[in-house]
């Protein structure tokens, strides 16, 4: 059932170290591959989607899919500080140029989470050279290729990095106050203490050998006041250059958005969670000429801070609610205060279980079509993922995409939910 003008753009998303595969030169590669790694797994050749994209961008247009967001890998354009590798930017050419020819929106990240392995030796996403670093390398790609794009995201969740302090913070608090009931019990708990803390030594030693740091700041590590505002700074930098090479180019950024709801007494701590994942940010994007909303499920917040889902709540993959009814809320909540065009840059569900996800874009979608109704100036959505692919540290247990993918042989299987999203438009 057709819900969306000729002109929307529906597709949907991948992250380059998320499907292309050998992606060496990258830090999540370095920390895949060590002994005392926080990855479930490595992404090792992945879905093969660099070799593949052409057969992947084809199979996405001829359900009727007329745009496509993907991310243009730093590590490969350039592997060492300095150095640009014309056999990978060609490659991307290659992959827009394949984008045209079927008629195909692409929709370019210039960084999706994974950052060059030399960039984190330099002190990573908390050193101020990193918005130097990162315009070299955002003028790089737009002199080679902005004449042939039209949508450009400079950072992909950019408010990541804030979340995750957060969470580890709240992950602390929780492990502290187990320790002291334990140390209250004699500690009568099957766990082997200096076994635990050797392991840690020699993970921090292993960490060294790899990075020269001891503490790594990647884009996904738990960030500081001062390292999100380099990443404010990296971005209206990336901004400026794109508006300078490539003046016809949209930009903006992406933000990882909840459903924030109050539960009684809990109106506060709402407003302060809103204000920390979203309206902080407004300043600085201000000027952008669309947003990317990228959304999954809710977080309820009570007197005391989260809660968790109610008792019989179905949960996905990724233990959140299955709330699909979330990114409507967040749409509304953001138009509220940015005032540029909005993209929906991710939304989906990891499950096993495809009608569960053909339900949830068809309830998501009919949140975005009230949207429009409502006059609000959405232009996109882009279901995440494309390919069943490589969840980060969760490796490739969960199951996001509309295709799956048979590693063993790279062979792409469409799933329904595929074809139902194509006809939507």
């Amino acid at each position: 059932m057709k819900k969306f003008h000729s002109s929307f753009l529906l597709g949907a998303a991948t992250a380059a170290h998320q499907v292309e595969g050998d992606n060496i030169y990258s830090d999540c590669w370095a920390q895949e591959q060590m002994k005392h790694s926080g990855f479930a797994e490595p992404s090792g050749d992945c879905c093969g989607h660099y070799e593949r994209y052409a057969e992947d961008i084809q199979m996405l247009a001829q359900v009727g899919l007329n745009a496509y967001r993907f991310s243009i890998e730093w590590a490969r354009v350039e592997p060492e500080e300095g150095r640009f590798c014309k056999e990978a930017i060609d490659h991307y050419r290659d992959v827009i140029a394949c984008c045209a020819a079927n008629g195909v929106e692409p929709v370019v990240t210039l960084h999706h989470f994974s950052s060059p392995k030399w960039l984190i030796t330099k002190g990573g996403w908390e050193a101020d050279t990193v918005v130097e670093d990162f315009t070299r390398y955002v003028r790089y790609v737009m002199e080679q290729l902005g004449a042939d794009l039209y949508y450009v995201c400079t950072i992909n969740e950019a408010n990541m990095g804030i979340e995750l302090a957060a969470y580890a913070e709240q992950f602390i608090r929780q492990l502290q106050a187990q320790a002291a009931r334990n140390a209250e019990s004699g500690v009568q708990v099957g766990i082997n203490i200096e076994e635990l803390l050797a392991g840690q030594k020699e993970a921090a030693r292993e960490t060294l050998e790899v990075f020269g740091v001891d503490n790594p700041q990647t884009f996904l590590s738990p960030r500081t006041q001062h390292g999100d505002e380099l990443i404010m700074q990296a971005h209206q930098a990336a901004v400026k250059v794109i508006r300078q090479v490539a003046p016809h180019v949209k930009v903006g950024l992406t933000l990882s958005l909840h459903d924030i709801q109050a539960a009684p007494g809990g109106e506060g701590n709402a407003a302060k969670e809103w204000e920390t994942e979203f309206r902080h940010y407004l300043p600085a994007i201000a000027g952008d000429d669309f947003i990317g909303v990228q959304n999954y499920t809710r977080s309820l917040i009570g007197p005391e801070g989260t809660l968790p889902e109610p008792e019989g709540t179905e949960m996905t993959q990724s233990g959140y609610a299955f709330y699909p009814q979330a990114l409507e809320h967040v749409i509304r909540a953001v138009a509220k205060d940015f005032h540029g065009d909005i993209l929906v840059t991710e939304n989906g569900i990891g499950t096993a279980d495809d009608s569960r996800r053909i339900a949830f874009i068809q309830e998501a979608t009919d949140g975005v079509c009230r949207c429009l109704a409502d006059g609000l100036p959405v232009k996109g959505y882009f279901h995440w993922s494309l390919l069943d692919n490589f969840e980060w540290q969760k490796g490739f247990s969960i199951t996001f995409g509309l295709v799956a993918v048979n590693r063993a042989t790279q062979e792409r299987i469409p799933k329904p939910s595929l074809a139902v999203l194509g006809s939507l438009r």
